[in-house]
């Protein structure tokens, strides 16, 4: 019986169907820390092993992957991997492919969350230039959290204590797990794309670190730094901190205070409005007083309680006036006169008819002055005008 040669393809072939047709292998999470880490910077692919006491496991993480880290993966961090196992067939090797990463432990959680914290920082995402108002009197206000949790009720509560005349737009989410991040960034997205409400509360309950994680999320925080809404923050309790808090434009220590930051007290409005009205009713009538004051005083004035002797103070006044008016028309007359007077010698100085009298005359041809009598043929008629008549005649 001869033995089956195989080529060295068959066989890896081979070994790559049987682990990666093994559903157990194609999503796992393993623990490991992190050795050896590579990254390629042409493309962004991370090369790394994972290894524990005894062993040791290669591993390999795609840019499109590692680019959605919230933090800086190194040599020596302890860190939860999420992938499946694969066969690199040209060389054999069986590795670990990742898909999602996260620190083990509180240590490391705290150090990816500075790490994002400085990065975005730096960023500008954080600027106070980029924080908008909260609106005085919102009208919707939109809610983003559990609908399971105490903290919806804390906030409905409170708004339907302070401001009952607001319309509340809830979007029910999960606040962790692996889920909630996508489910947070679409509420978000989905408020603004409607453009739902006037303001926003985004948070949850306290909780451990690993609970709050969802919320320090680098695309969610993103997102809540480019929302046209205004978002307020309120995660955890009052000593709890997230990215989210330095995105959203006004962090809230609780649930609960999101609700107060977000609203003005009913009431408090009613009465400002009460006293309002209270101050300009007393300026009006104020105001009243001392216009019925002023018409008591013209009243008792001299023209309206004795008209008798207003007509003659008038009359005086008017017979000043018709004085003053016909002596200036009569200067002006006078005047204008003499301007006449001038005027009339210069342009009796300057007439025609001047140098006629002296025994000139002048002569027209066709109606014009003629002014050179070689310009005309002998027997042309022209007309001779001297100071006493005018006469046709002939040239010569």
């Amino acid at each position: 019986m001869s033995a089956t040669i195989l080529t060295v393809s068959q066989v890896n072939r081979f070994l790559k169907s049987l682990i990666e047709g093994d559903g157990r292998l194609s999503d796992i999470l393993i623990a490991g820390e992190i050795s050896n880490l590579t990254v390629n910077q042409r493309s962004g692919h991370m090369y790394f092993s994972l290894k524990d006491e005894s062993s040791v496991l290669k591993a390999v993480m795609f840019a499109s992957a590692a680019r959605r880290l919230a933090f800086a993966p190194a040599d020596g961090m302890r860190v939860i991997l999420r992938g499946r196992v694969a066969v690199y067939e040209p060389s054999g090797q069986y590795q670990l492919y990742g898909e999602t990463m996260q620190p083990d432990g509180v240590g490391a959680l705290a150090l990816a969350f500075d790490q994002l914290k400085e990065r975005l920082a730096e960023e500008g995402l954080f600027d106070r230039a980029r924080k908008r108002p909260l609106p005085p009197y919102p009208q919707r206000i939109g809610v983003i959290t559990s609908p399971t949790g105490a903290a919806v009720q804390d906030i409905l509560q409170i708004l339907g204590r302070r401001w009952p005349v607001a319309e509340v737009v809830f979007c029910p989410v999960q606040v962790q797990g692996d889920a909630a991040v996508p489910q947070l960034i679409l509420a978000l997205e989905e408020l603004n794309h409607r453009d739902a409400c006037d303001v926003i509360i985004l948070g949850r309950g306290g909780g451990s670190m690993e609970d709050l994680w969802a919320f320090n999320n680098e695309s969610l925080a993103r997102t809540v730094a480019w929302s046209h809404i205004p978002v307020v923050s309120a995660v955890g309790h009052e000593t709890d901190f997230t990215i989210c808090d330095f995105a959203a434009d006004l962090r809230a220590p609780t649930p609960s205070a999101a609700a107060e930051l977000c609203t003005p007290v009913l009431q408090d409005e009613l009465d400002a409005v009460l006293a309002y009205h209270q101050y300009f009713q007393d300026k009006a009538l104020g105001i009243l007083a001392h216009m019925r004051q002023r018409v008591d005083l013209l009243v008792q004035a001299s023209p309206l309680s004795r008209p008798g002797s207003y007509v003659p103070l008038r009359r005086n006044v008017l017979d000043t006036l018709s004085a003053r008016l016909k002596t200036c028309c009569q200067e002006r007359f006078h005047q204008d006169r003499r301007e006449l007077a001038v005027l009339s010698g210069k342009l009796d100085a300057m007439s025609p008819l001047k140098v006629l009298a002296r025994g000139y005359s002048v002569v027209y041809h066709q109606g014009r002055v003629l002014r050179d009598l070689e310009a005309l043929p002998p027997g042309e008629e022209v007309l001779i005008q001297a100071e006493k008549g005018k006469r046709p005649a002939k040239l010569l």
